[in-house]
């Protein structure tokens, strides 16, 4: 690109202070109208004429071996497009995880100085870890929306504390307090595809339509978002625009219909491992890798495709046909969008930044599960066991399906990493943190099909933006004193392939995996965890990082972290090692595995709300889990005050969703109380006999039989004081059911916890529920 078609903006008077000062006016008041002077000043412009929109697409989990752009088998034709019409970055990096690569992109920070060393679930109290954006480090929708843009967000955000995330808010950490003047998606780090718990700026919504009536949430998001250009379109068609659309695809669970995962039936038949090798050759073949990359080995700690039993081949297949499907469609939405673009005429004005990933692909599904929620909270299963609940839910053709929260075996996401050794959660290796990212402009970027090899970072795009705008980051936003951006530019790269680097040094920590780049060396220490492996690390409590062996690549000469140089360059190792000490002191990355310390170490200080009772009415719904009662792992006592006709119908309240959860029902009359562990075992409690018609209070007391985490829980159900049933649920959810689901009194919302109701949703009470009353007892009052 020649200089004269830079895409780089003709720098403006910098801007201090945002908000900037209101336009003055030039008008002069007299004592009457006859005697005032009218001289309107014209607008006060912060912008140049021709500043281009900007829309950001971002891929949830997905690693770069996935794509049939980049070699892979998920066709994904929308990818295409934009790298037949743009360029390419093939060494463009993530932090490893979901909160802390999103809160960098729209920051320009990096990940801890922004409180999100780890996700918004598992914040913590050290300054790195708090889950909280500081109001210095303004994003970049709030700097764009002072220079005049409309901003609009829609799908995955998670850079919101889960405690804030109730209609009762705060609401300044929502995307509408963080400069976004419109947002439509979901808050938590996951959703159900089919039944989300979604909202709209500030307001809880129910999505439009059923699974029945062909719901489905990437195509929701997509719907209206295109509504949203259109309205821009018709009523401010000159005003720049800034689009953050961030589906909730590829992260589990892996939820698309039967259509789009027969599409790619048979086409992994012959497992991961052939997959890896197919598609490092298609890499190579697709120009995005150098012909000198080495394929990295499958660790010994991860099921060769061979190892697996035959008859469970089967379901192992179809669980990555489902994620194949589920990408291919997610990718199709986002093609949508750019035909928008195009149709309204926006198209050459619009900078399009596709970037496939977040992070690397997702090993949480470890053996390949139908409840993804059972890795999180750490309950061993085999795949047997699946499989059995997998035929009462109608066999394989149910994944992917309301039914199930499926999401395939980490192999799988190893395959989809090649050639690296790493996938999401591991910032050891690149296949964590290395996801492509592709531009488009029409209007002034001329498309290569070589990608530029710079190496870049998430927190990379906002000054990028910035200084393709010709703007400057302030140094006040509303007052507050702004934090240093930490990226840098790549500017420089679009306009000139083969330009130096300068993006220089680089740290990377999720949960003690770490690494730190230098001058095209990258030193890494894996750390105590590995996400394929169930359950806690052995001697997670005594871990340190001073027990970790740390390897040593040249990038430069080793595409894929290959070839480990610690023992020949023990003095490079001892340098960047020193480098990692710096940055990790400069960013509040201290103390080293921070991240680690609610998940693995204390799980019983995961945020929770700060009450021990609850007085609820009978229209409460859509609380998410993280914020409503732990009626599942903490002794507490439901006591509901209802008013029924003979044969009374309805959901009392549920907990969580279809993948896992606990409810309390009637069927004509009969209580009934139902603990979904993660599908793979139910707990059913029926009374012997219908309600009497009038008023009653229902008691639901639950307590621990042996008082620890996951140990099996004593359920009893009185009726006016009197004990109609009671059971025992042999083992419990230590941590929670859902992710993104939530609690609803008088009707169930979401997932269908129970098979019994499915078909019914949203089941209301037939009857009145005068009042909810929720107590944890006195030993395990919060």
């Amino acid at each position: 690109m020649s200089e004269s078609e830079s895409v780089i903006g003709d720098p403006l008077p910098p801007a201090r202070m945002l908000p900037f000062p209101p336009k003055r006016s030039g008008s002069i008041a007299g004592r009457t109208m006859q005697e005032s002077t009218y001289a309107p000043n014209p607008p006060v412009r912060h912008l140049p004429d021709d500043a281009p929109n900007v829309l950001v697409i971002l891929i949830d989990d997905a690693g770069p071996a996935l794509p049939t752009t980049f070699g892979g088998e998920i066709t994904t034709e929308t990818l295409d497009r934009v790298r037949a019409n743009g360029i390419g970055f093939n060494r463009f990096h993530t932090t490893a995880m979901c909160s802390p690569t999103r809160a960098s992109l729209l920051t320009g920070r990096n990940h801890h100085r922004v409180g999100n060393g780890q996700i918004a679930e598992l914040a913590n109290d050290w300054d790195g870890y708090s889950g909280h954006i500081p109001k210095s480090s303004a994003t970049m929708a709030e700097v764009l929306r002072n220079y005049g843009y409309a901003t609009a967000a829609w799908g995955k955000w998670h850079n919101t504390p889960a405690e804030e995330t109730t209609k009762a808010g705060p609401f300044d950490s929502w995307p509408t307090g963080v400069g976004f003047e419109y947002f439509y998606g979901f808050l938590a780090g996951e959703a159900s595809q089919y039944e989300p718990n979604l909202v709209r700026n500030t307001t809880s919504v129910l999505p439009p339509k059923t699974p029945e009536e062909g719901y489905h949430l990437s195509e929701d998001i997509a719907d209206d978002a295109i509504r949203w250009l259109r309205d821009h379109k018709a009523l401010s068609p000159d005003q720049p625009f800034f689009m953050y659309w961030a589906t909730g695809c590829l992260h589990g669970p892996h939820h698309i219909t039967k259509e789009w995962a027969d599409r790619y039936a048979g086409r992994f038949d012959d497992g991961w491992d052939a997959y890896r090798e197919r598609s490092f050759a298609g890499a190579k073949a697709a120009g995005w890798v150098p012909e000198d990359a080495e394929l990295t080995p499958r660790p010994d700690s991860l099921a060769a495709w061979d190892d697996i039993p035959d008859h469970q081949k089967p379901f192992q297949r179809r669980l990555m046909e489902v994620a194949a499907g589920f990408g291919e469609h997610a990718d199709v939405q986002a093609g949508r969008l750019l035909d928008e673009l195009e149709r309204l005429g926006y198209s050459d004005d619009t900078i399009v930044i596709y970037i496939w990933g977040d992070n690397g692909s997702s090993g949480e599904g470890q053996n390949g599960t139908i409840s993804e929620l059972l890795a999180q909270n750490q309950i061993p299963t085999t795949i047997d066991q699946h499989l059995a609940a997998l035929d009462e839910l109608g066999g394989l053709d149910a994944l992917g399906s309301p039914a199930t929260d499926n999401q395939y075996h980490a192999a799988w996401a190893w395959a989809g990493s090649s050639p690296y050794q790493g996938m999401k959660l591991l910032a050891s290796h690149l296949g964590g943190t290395r996801n492509p990212m592709l531009i488009q402009w029409p209007g002034r970027i001329q498309p290569d099909p070589r990608p530029r090899t710079q190496f870049h970072h998430v927190i990379d795009l906002a000054p990028t933006i910035y200084e393709i705008l010709g703007i400057s980051h302030p140094e006040l936003v509303n007052g507050i004193p702004q934090d240093p951006i930490d990226g840098t530019s790549f500017a420089y790269a679009i306009d000139d392939r083969d330009a130096p680097e300068r993006h220089l040094t680089q740290y990377f920590e999720i949960m003690g995996s770490r690494s730190i780049y230098s001058n095209g060396w990258i030193a890494s220490a894996i750390g105590p965890r590995l996400p394929w492996v169930p359950g806690a690390p052995p001697g997670i409590h005594t871990w340190t990082p001073d027990q970790d062996a740390w390897e040593l690549y040249n990038l430069d000469d080793d595409w894929s972290q290959a070839r480990d140089l610690a023992e020949q360059h023990p003095e490079k190792l001892g340098e960047l090692r020193e480098l990692f000490a710096i940055e990790a002191a400069k960013n509040k990355v201290l103390p080293v595995g921070g991240g680690l310390w609610v998940v693995t170490m204390h799980p019983e200080q995961r945020i929770a709300p700060p009450y021990s009772e609850w007085d609820m009415d009978g229209d409460t719904v859509r609380v998410p889990e993280f914020c409503a009662p732990a009626l599942g792992n903490t002794p507490n006592t439901v006591e509901i005050s209802v008013d029924v006709d003979d044969g009374v119908s309805g959901v009392l309240y549920k907990l969580g969703g279809a993948g896992g959860g606990l409810t309390c029902f009637v069927v004509d009359g009969v209580l009934t109380y139902e603990y979904n562990l993660f599908l793979v075992q139910r707990t059913t409690i029926t009374a012997p006999a219908p309600l009497a018609a009038g008023t009653h209070t229902i008691e639901i007391e639950t307590d621990y039989v042996e008082p620890r985490p996951g140990g099996p829980l004593e359920v009893a159900i009185r009726v006016d004081g009197e004990e109609v049933a009671s059971g025992v649920v042999p083992i419990s959810a230590p941590l929670l059911f859902s992710a993104n689901d939530c609690l609803d009194v008088g009707r169930a919302y979401g997932g269908a916890v129970s098979r019994a109701y499915a078909d019914k949703m949203p089941f209301p009470f037939e009857g009145t529920i005068e009042r909810v009353h929720i107590a944890y007892a006195s030993a395990g009052a919060a």
